[in-house]
């Protein structure tokens, strides 16, 4: 049972960093991001393309993936995304949605459907004696590296000004420009943030799982479960939820088989019907 949970912890990593991506995005801007899903699989996809066809080794991946794709979140963000959100929300989602599925179909034209297999980056092959059982060095790596990162993230948006900046302008922006800072000029660079942040979680599933245009495709439903169980906007929220939704499903497939994904939603609505806000989120957010 052991095993199974820490399998779940790793699985969790994904669920995190994506779910704390989404929830930076919907706490600064509101917007529900549909396409996050979209960016796990870009990631995911640009490394295997770095790799194929220019030699580019994970390392590298790891660190230029998610800086193009923030970079590019940040201009989509200005071009289109920022029109929309005076609107009603669904605008801003159905605009999501339809880039998901360029997206997708762009990589379809390319590369077909055909899952593509990703090697295990050099320096993690093996095993690691965890003691009571021993688990393949990278997935020990990916669960490491998620937690550093999430742990990163609640340190900047938590003990430095920026994140103090940020975390005003995402809870009371009307005070906040009140104080003469510029809100404005933050929403780019926190929208780059959560987009960097699903493309680092689609590089780092790149070796474990098959990269294909349709690997995201039934992945954001998830995500957006996990986001609500952890409390809309709520950090530390979203990264516990994604923690505990990767073990509770691990324990699923072994268990419950039948019911595996279905025991997320059944969370989802106990969390909700005992707390509107989700575990951690505040109480505003049920309104």
């Amino acid at each position: 049972m052991l095993q199974h949970a820490f399998n779940g912890l790793v699985n969790g990593s994904f669920y995190a960093l994506l779910a704390l991506g989404l929830a930076v995005i919907f706490g600064m801007l509101g917007v529900v991001n549909f396409a996050h899903a979209a960016f796990y699989m870009l990631g995911a996809f640009g490394a295997f393309i770095l790799l194929s066809e220019f030699g580019v080794s994970f390392w590298v991946a790891l660190l230029v993936m998610p800086l193009l794709l923030g970079l590019f979140g940040m201009a989509l963000e200005r071009l289109l995304i920022r029109r929309l959100v005076a609107l009603d929300p669904l605008y801003n989602f159905l605009l999501t949605f339809g880039l998901t599925l360029i997206f997708q179909d762009l990589l379809r034209m390319k590369y077909g459907v055909q899952p593509q297999q990703y090697p295990q980056p050099s320096g993690l092959g093996g095993s690691v004696d965890l003691g009571l059982f021993t688990f393949p060095a990278y997935q020990v790596f990916v669960l490491v590296f998620s937690v550093l990162v999430s742990l990163g993230a609640w340190l900047l948006l938590a003990r430095t000004r920026i994140g103090m900046i940020v975390r005003a302008s995402t809870e009371r922006p009307d005070i906040t420009r009140a104080l003469g800072i510029d809100v404005g000029r933050w929403i780019s660079p926190v929208f780059g943030f959560g987009i960097a942040l699903a493309a680092l979680s689609g590089v780092l599933a790149a070796p474990m799982r098959a990269v294909s245009p349709l690997m995201g495709a039934d992945l954001i439903i998830l995500v957006f479960a996990v986001v609500v169980i952890g409390g809309l906007g709520s950090i530390f929220g979203s990264v516990a939820a994604g923690f505990i939704i990767g073990m509770l499903q691990a324990l699923g497939n072994v268990y419950l088989p039948g019911l595996a994904t279905t025991l997320v939603f059944i969370l989802m609505a106990v969390v909700l019907l005992w707390r509107p806000a989700g575990l951690f989120g505040r109480e505003e957010a049920s309104v």
